[in-house]
Protein backbone atom coordinates (compact mmCIF):
# COMPACT_ATOMS: atom_id res chain seq x y z
CA UNK A 1 0.00 0.00 0.00
CA UNK A 2 1.26 3.49 -0.74
CA UNK A 3 2.62 5.40 2.25
CA UNK A 4 1.32 8.70 0.87
CA UNK A 5 -2.08 8.52 -0.85
CA UNK A 6 -1.92 9.26 -4.56
CA UNK A 7 -5.38 10.76 -4.23
CA UNK A 8 -4.93 13.65 -1.76
CA UNK A 9 -7.28 14.24 1.16
CA UNK A 10 -8.48 17.39 -0.58
CA UNK A 11 -9.80 15.55 -3.66
CA UNK A 12 -13.49 15.47 -4.51
CA UNK A 13 -15.74 14.10 -7.23
CA UNK A 14 -16.11 16.39 -10.24
CA UNK A 15 -18.17 15.51 -13.31
CA UNK A 16 -19.54 12.17 -14.38
CA UNK A 17 -20.40 11.19 -17.94
CA UNK A 18 -22.98 8.82 -19.39
CA UNK A 19 -23.39 7.25 -22.82
CA UNK A 20 -27.07 7.38 -23.74
CA UNK A 21 -29.21 6.45 -26.71
CA UNK A 22 -31.87 9.17 -26.36
CA UNK A 23 -30.13 12.44 -25.57
CA UNK A 24 -33.28 14.56 -25.56
CA UNK A 25 -35.26 12.40 -23.15
CA UNK A 26 -32.33 11.89 -20.80
CA UNK A 27 -31.46 15.60 -20.79
CA UNK A 28 -35.07 16.47 -19.99
CA UNK A 29 -35.04 14.02 -17.07
CA UNK A 30 -31.92 15.49 -15.47
CA UNK A 31 -33.28 19.02 -16.01
CA UNK A 32 -36.92 18.55 -14.95
CA UNK A 33 -36.68 15.77 -12.36
CA UNK A 34 -33.20 16.00 -10.87
CA UNK A 35 -33.25 19.77 -11.28
CA UNK A 36 -29.95 20.41 -13.05
CA UNK A 37 -29.55 23.32 -15.46
CA UNK A 38 -28.64 22.67 -19.10
CA UNK A 39 -25.36 24.53 -19.60
CA UNK A 40 -24.57 23.51 -23.17
CA UNK A 41 -26.13 21.29 -25.76
CA UNK A 42 -25.35 19.98 -29.24
CA UNK A 43 -26.68 17.17 -31.41
CA UNK A 44 -24.44 14.67 -29.64
CA UNK A 45 -23.63 16.08 -26.19
CA UNK A 46 -25.33 17.88 -23.32
CA UNK A 47 -23.70 19.26 -20.19
CA UNK A 48 -25.81 19.91 -17.11
CA UNK A 49 -24.89 21.36 -13.76
CA UNK A 50 -25.68 23.58 -10.80
CA UNK A 51 -25.09 27.30 -11.08
CA UNK A 52 -22.00 27.60 -13.28
CA UNK A 53 -20.53 24.25 -12.21
CA UNK A 54 -20.85 21.35 -14.69
CA UNK A 55 -21.77 18.05 -13.00
CA UNK A 56 -23.01 15.69 -15.71
CA UNK A 57 -22.06 15.14 -19.34
CA UNK A 58 -24.37 13.12 -21.61
CA UNK A 59 -22.98 11.64 -24.84
CA UNK A 60 -25.44 10.37 -27.46
CA UNK A 61 -24.52 7.10 -29.15
CA UNK A 62 -27.55 5.47 -30.74
CA UNK A 63 -25.43 2.48 -31.75
CA UNK A 64 -24.21 1.72 -28.23
CA UNK A 65 -25.63 -1.53 -26.92
CA UNK A 66 -27.70 -1.49 -23.72
CA UNK A 67 -25.77 -2.56 -20.67
CA UNK A 68 -26.17 -6.28 -20.08
CA UNK A 69 -27.20 -7.78 -16.76
CA UNK A 70 -23.74 -9.33 -16.30
CA UNK A 71 -21.78 -6.12 -16.95
CA UNK A 72 -20.12 -3.97 -14.32
CA UNK A 73 -20.72 -0.23 -14.39
CA UNK A 74 -22.74 2.44 -12.66
CA UNK A 75 -24.86 1.72 -9.60
CA UNK A 76 -25.74 5.39 -9.18
CA UNK A 77 -24.55 8.95 -9.54
CA UNK A 78 -25.24 10.80 -6.29
CA UNK A 79 -26.09 14.50 -6.42
CA UNK A 80 -25.61 16.19 -3.06
CA UNK A 81 -27.88 19.15 -2.33
CA UNK A 82 -27.00 21.58 0.47
CA UNK A 83 -30.16 21.46 2.59
CA UNK A 84 -33.27 19.56 3.56
CA UNK A 85 -35.25 22.29 1.80
CA UNK A 86 -33.54 21.38 -1.47
CA UNK A 87 -34.08 17.67 -0.78
CA UNK A 88 -37.78 18.34 -0.23
CA UNK A 89 -37.96 20.21 -3.53
CA UNK A 90 -36.30 17.23 -5.25
CA UNK A 91 -38.92 14.94 -3.72
CA UNK A 92 -41.65 17.22 -5.08
CA UNK A 93 -40.20 17.01 -8.59
CA UNK A 94 -39.86 13.24 -8.41
CA UNK A 95 -43.41 12.74 -7.16
CA UNK A 96 -44.82 15.17 -9.75
CA UNK A 97 -42.89 13.89 -12.78
CA UNK A 98 -41.29 10.51 -12.08
CA UNK A 99 -41.22 7.52 -9.74
CA UNK A 100 -39.32 7.21 -6.48
CA UNK A 101 -37.48 3.89 -6.10
CA UNK A 102 -36.57 4.30 -2.44
CA UNK A 103 -35.58 6.64 0.37
CA UNK A 104 -33.17 6.07 3.27
CA UNK A 105 -31.60 7.70 6.29
CA UNK A 106 -27.97 6.52 6.26
CA UNK A 107 -27.01 8.16 9.61
CA UNK A 108 -24.67 10.44 7.65
CA UNK A 109 -27.15 11.55 5.00
CA UNK A 110 -30.76 11.49 3.84
CA UNK A 111 -31.19 10.05 0.36
CA UNK A 112 -33.77 9.68 -2.39
CA UNK A 113 -33.28 7.02 -5.10
CA UNK A 114 -34.63 6.83 -8.63
CA UNK A 115 -33.69 5.54 -12.10
CA UNK A 116 -33.19 7.63 -15.22
CA UNK A 117 -34.86 6.82 -18.58
CA UNK A 118 -31.87 4.70 -19.67
CA UNK A 119 -31.71 2.60 -16.53
CA UNK A 120 -28.95 4.50 -14.72
CA UNK A 121 -29.30 4.82 -10.97
CA UNK A 122 -29.62 8.28 -9.44
CA UNK A 123 -29.35 9.38 -5.83
CA UNK A 124 -30.23 12.84 -4.57
CA UNK A 125 -29.13 13.42 -1.00
CA UNK A 126 -28.19 15.89 1.68
CA UNK A 127 -25.56 15.38 4.35
CA UNK A 128 -26.32 15.46 8.03
CA UNK A 129 -23.97 17.59 10.18
CA UNK A 130 -20.53 15.96 10.43
CA UNK A 131 -20.63 15.92 14.20
CA UNK A 132 -23.58 13.52 13.96
CA UNK A 133 -21.78 10.97 11.76
CA UNK A 134 -21.26 7.76 13.76
CA UNK A 135 -17.61 6.76 14.02
CA UNK A 136 -15.66 3.76 15.24
CA UNK A 137 -12.70 4.12 17.60
CA UNK A 138 -10.34 4.11 14.60
CA UNK A 139 -12.18 7.05 13.03
CA UNK A 140 -14.00 5.10 10.35
CA UNK A 141 -17.51 6.24 9.57
CA UNK A 142 -20.44 3.84 9.91
CA UNK A 143 -23.08 4.06 7.18
CA UNK A 144 -26.42 2.55 8.09
CA UNK A 145 -29.80 2.29 6.40
CA UNK A 146 -33.15 3.03 8.01
CA UNK A 147 -36.38 4.33 6.44
CA UNK A 148 -36.56 8.05 5.71
CA UNK A 149 -39.62 10.01 6.83
CA UNK A 150 -40.82 11.34 3.47
CA UNK A 151 -43.57 13.48 5.00
CA UNK A 152 -40.96 15.43 6.97
CA UNK A 153 -38.80 15.82 3.88
CA UNK A 154 -41.74 16.98 1.78
CA UNK A 155 -42.71 19.52 4.43
CA UNK A 156 -39.33 21.22 4.08
CA UNK A 157 -39.70 21.85 0.33
CA UNK A 158 -39.66 25.36 -1.11
CA UNK A 159 -40.95 24.10 -4.47
CA UNK A 160 -37.77 24.98 -6.38
CA UNK A 161 -37.50 23.63 -9.91
CA UNK A 162 -33.67 23.75 -9.93
CA UNK A 163 -31.10 22.52 -7.45
CA UNK A 164 -29.16 25.23 -5.58
CA UNK A 165 -25.82 26.34 -7.06
CA UNK A 166 -23.96 24.65 -4.18
CA UNK A 167 -25.08 21.21 -5.42
CA UNK A 168 -22.26 18.79 -6.27
CA UNK A 169 -21.74 15.19 -7.27
CA UNK A 170 -21.07 14.00 -3.74
CA UNK A 171 -20.17 10.46 -4.68
CA UNK A 172 -20.26 7.84 -7.40
CA UNK A 173 -21.29 4.24 -6.69
CA UNK A 174 -20.20 1.51 -9.10
CA UNK A 175 -20.92 -2.18 -9.53
CA UNK A 176 -17.77 -4.29 -9.73
CA UNK A 177 -17.01 -7.87 -10.61
CA UNK A 178 -14.48 -8.19 -7.77
CA UNK A 179 -14.18 -6.30 -4.51
CA UNK A 180 -10.62 -7.56 -4.19
CA UNK A 181 -9.62 -5.99 -7.51
CA UNK A 182 -11.44 -2.77 -6.61
CA UNK A 183 -9.70 -2.60 -3.23
CA UNK A 184 -6.31 -3.26 -4.83
CA UNK A 185 -6.78 -0.34 -7.24
CA UNK A 186 -8.71 2.30 -5.30
CA UNK A 187 -7.24 1.62 -1.84
CA UNK A 188 -3.85 -0.04 -2.28
CA UNK A 189 -2.78 1.91 -5.39
CA UNK A 190 -4.67 5.22 -5.24
CA UNK A 191 -4.68 5.37 -1.45
CA UNK A 192 -8.38 6.05 -0.89
CA UNK A 193 -9.53 5.44 2.66
CA UNK A 194 -11.95 2.66 3.60
CA UNK A 195 -14.71 4.26 5.65
CA UNK A 196 -17.21 1.42 5.71
CA UNK A 197 -16.63 -2.21 4.77
CA UNK A 198 -19.87 -4.21 4.75
CA UNK A 199 -21.12 -7.36 3.09
CA UNK A 200 -20.13 -7.22 -0.58
CA UNK A 201 -19.50 -3.46 -0.55
CA UNK A 202 -16.81 -0.87 0.16
CA UNK A 203 -17.32 2.83 0.83
CA UNK A 204 -14.16 4.83 0.15
CA UNK A 205 -13.10 8.42 0.61
CA UNK A 206 -10.40 10.95 0.03
CA UNK A 207 -9.85 12.50 3.43
CA UNK A 208 -12.57 12.46 6.05
CA UNK A 209 -15.76 12.38 3.96
CA UNK A 210 -18.19 9.49 4.52
CA UNK A 211 -17.57 8.33 0.96
CA UNK A 212 -16.66 9.64 -2.46
CA UNK A 213 -16.84 6.19 -4.02
CA UNK A 214 -19.03 3.20 -3.33
CA UNK A 215 -18.24 -0.21 -4.83
CA UNK A 216 -20.49 -3.25 -4.57
CA UNK A 217 -20.90 -6.77 -5.96
CA UNK A 218 -24.53 -7.20 -4.90
CA UNK A 219 -25.86 -8.12 -8.34
CA UNK A 220 -23.18 -10.61 -9.37
CA UNK A 221 -21.72 -8.63 -12.28
CA UNK A 222 -18.96 -10.63 -13.94
CA UNK A 223 -18.05 -8.79 -17.18
CA UNK A 224 -16.44 -5.40 -17.85
CA UNK A 225 -18.55 -2.30 -18.39
CA UNK A 226 -19.40 -1.37 -21.94
CA UNK A 227 -22.04 0.13 -24.17
CA UNK A 228 -24.48 2.56 -22.57
CA UNK A 229 -24.05 3.83 -19.05
CA UNK A 230 -21.04 5.24 -17.25
CA UNK A 231 -18.45 6.66 -19.66
CA UNK A 232 -16.13 8.11 -17.00
CA UNK A 233 -16.07 9.87 -13.68
CA UNK A 234 -13.73 12.49 -12.37
CA UNK A 235 -11.67 13.23 -9.27
CA UNK A 236 -10.68 16.86 -8.82
CA UNK A 237 -7.51 17.94 -7.00
CA UNK A 238 -6.82 21.50 -5.81
CA UNK A 239 -4.23 22.76 -8.31
CA UNK A 240 -1.87 21.96 -11.20
CA UNK A 241 1.04 21.29 -8.86
CA UNK A 242 -0.96 18.60 -7.05
CA UNK A 243 -2.04 17.13 -10.39
CA UNK A 244 1.58 16.94 -11.56
CA UNK A 245 2.51 15.18 -8.32
CA UNK A 246 -0.33 12.71 -8.75
CA UNK A 247 0.87 11.95 -12.28
CA UNK A 248 4.44 11.32 -11.14
CA UNK A 249 3.24 9.04 -8.36
CA UNK A 250 0.94 7.10 -10.68
CA UNK A 251 3.77 6.54 -13.16
CA UNK A 252 6.09 5.49 -10.32
CA UNK A 253 3.43 2.97 -9.28
CA UNK A 254 3.41 1.57 -12.86
CA UNK A 255 -0.12 2.84 -13.53
CA UNK A 256 -0.62 3.67 -17.20
CA UNK A 257 -1.67 7.32 -17.50
CA UNK A 258 -3.17 8.95 -20.56
CA UNK A 259 -4.39 12.48 -21.09
CA UNK A 260 -7.69 13.73 -22.46
CA UNK A 261 -9.28 17.18 -22.37
CA UNK A 262 -6.79 18.43 -19.78
CA UNK A 263 -7.36 15.45 -17.49
CA UNK A 264 -5.25 12.47 -16.55
CA UNK A 265 -7.10 9.36 -17.72
CA UNK A 266 -6.67 5.98 -16.04
CA UNK A 267 -8.15 2.57 -16.79
CA UNK A 268 -9.70 1.38 -13.52
CA UNK A 269 -10.91 -2.21 -12.98
CA UNK A 270 -13.95 -3.51 -14.87
CA UNK A 271 -13.53 -1.19 -17.84
CA UNK A 272 -14.25 1.92 -15.75
CA UNK A 273 -12.48 5.09 -16.84
CA UNK A 274 -11.26 7.46 -14.12
CA UNK A 275 -10.20 10.99 -14.91
CA UNK A 276 -8.24 13.27 -12.58
CA UNK A 277 -7.99 17.03 -13.12
CA UNK A 278 -7.16 20.17 -11.19
CA UNK A 279 -9.61 22.88 -10.11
Amino acid sequence: MTRTPLVPDTARIGRTALVVADLEETTDFYRDVVGLAVQSRSETTATLGAGETPLLVLHRDEDAEPRRRDQAGLFHNAFRVPSRTALGAALDRIQDRWELDGASDHHVSEALYLTDPEGNGVEIYRDLPREQWPRADDGRIHLGTVPLDLADVAAASDGATRVPPETTVGHVHIEASSLEAARAFYVDTLGMRVQTDVRSALFLSAGDYHHHLGVNTWNGRSQPAGGRGLAWFELVVPDEETLATVRRQLEAADVSVGERAGCLEIAAPDGITLRIRSE
